[in-house]
């Protein structure tokens, strides 16, 4: 099911049609466009595209286009309450693949989009050998999404020079707006296209780095999803930024590192040496956070290594109670007791995400606190 030319109006384009987004911007902009939870202001609606011709992105696509609100369940802790309650998020218009409704697309990134967000697969930004300049007059999109990307802002230049478009990438990614801008450009030099045109790509459009932060456990099928109520949208600040809605998860930041910091070495560093131990204990194959948090003894090492060998990082750095305060979220994200998050699943690739997430910190520590022992970080460190 396909939705017809003249619905794709929207102000906001969403690359993705991910049980993520839908309980994470879909979710914040109805909430916005019913004015419920605190939100605030919204630009409008939402056309969703999928990238691929994959079978279960076609079912959900289907089932977005029909106009219909779905679920979004939220399950946890929140302030020491325990949180289970069903939302209704209406806030998507139109639903489409980008196969069967290319032209249509090109229209409206060329006349009516505001916003641009994606969140695509973990290689999402990788080039194919086969996309070339030729897409450009083509009634079928090049394969890659950074090449979708090309195409649409080729046309939109061509139609428009002047009006704000504002590009929101939610993909897990360091600096994933200038990351973004960086191949598109460089794709653009690539296909010999004016160099007016990659001016106007790098200096015109605005390219936010964020980061996104939420917990979305399960799908409710055909669409729908089962989320945490921890949720944040950390936004980098920058001239001419318009963004699809104000909510209170989203943050507008001028330190977008320090949002990334907290993430990384208490959330993260949290989940990952609970699979270090995991793994040099051999513990039960199927224990979950939750159980973990539940173990005397291991529950004490984790607050260990955040007392003594994390937080002093952050008091040098001079945020310490900033960091206080969201261990205090990371605590009951991990005491979730509807959530069932397998240190199995997190052991995966456990030697490299012990190297992206000790390492800095214990990199930032010989900067900023010479002599400071941090003995379970090191020693899980190659």
């Amino acid at each position: 099911m396909t939705t017809a030319p003249q619905e794709l109006n929207q102000p906001i384009l969403q690359f993705g049609t991910s049980r993520f987004l839908q309980a994470h911007v879909d979710l914040f902009v109805s909430q916005a466009l019913a004015g419920t939870d605190g939100a605030g202001k919204a630009l409008g609606g939402i056309t969703v595209v999928q990238t691929t011709d994959r079978p279960d992105g076609a079912a959900r696509i289907a089932a977005l286009a029909s106009g219909a609100a779905y679920p979004v369940r939220v399950r946890g802790i929140a302030h020491g309450e325990r949180i289970d309650q069903t939302l209704e998020c209406s806030s998507v218009k139109a639903a489409v693949q980008a196969s069967v409704a290319w032209s249509a697309l090109r229209e409206a990134v060329a006349k009516h989009v505001q916003v641009i967000v994606s969140n695509t697969a973990d290689r999402g930004y990788q080039l194919d050998a086969g996309d070339s300049a030729a897409a450009l007059t083509s009634d079928t999109p090049p394969a890659s999404f950074p090449a979708k990307l090309l195409v649409l802002l080729y046309g939109r230049w061509q139609t428009d020079h002047a009006s704000t478009l504002t590009l929101l990438p939610c993909e897990l990614i360091e600096r994933n707006g200038e990351v973004l801008r960086d191949v598109v450009v460089a794709l653009a030099h690539e296909w010999a296209l004016e160099d007016t045109f990659a001016v106007w790509l790098r200096d015109h459009c605005v390219w936010a780095n964020s980061l996104v932060d939420r917990i979305v456990s399960e799908a409710i099928e055909p669409v729908g999803a089962v989320a945490e109520p921890y949720a944040l949208w950390a936004i980098e600040r920058q001239p001419r930024l318009v963004l699809p809605c104000e909510h209170p998860a989203i943050v507008l930041t001028d330190d977008l590192a320090s949002h990334e910091r907290l993430k990384l070495f208490l959330l993260n560093a949290g989940h990952t040496f609970l699979a270090e131990r995991w793994l040099k204990d051999a513990r039960p194959a199927d224990e979950t956070v939750r159980e973990a948090m539940a173990d005397t003894a291991l529950r004490a090492e984790l607050e260990a290594l955040w007392a003594e060998e994390i937080l002093p990082v952050f008091e040098a750095l001079g945020v310490l109670p900033e960091a206080q305060a969201y261990l205090v979220d990371v605590r009951e994200r991990f005491e979730n007791p509807f959530l069932n998050h397998r240190i199995a699943d997190i052991a995966q690739n456990h030697a490299q995400k012990t190297q992206r997430r000790f390492g800095p910190i214990v990199e930032m520590a010989g900067e900023q606190l010479v002599g400071l022992v941090q003995p379970r970080l090191n020693a899980a460190l190659p």
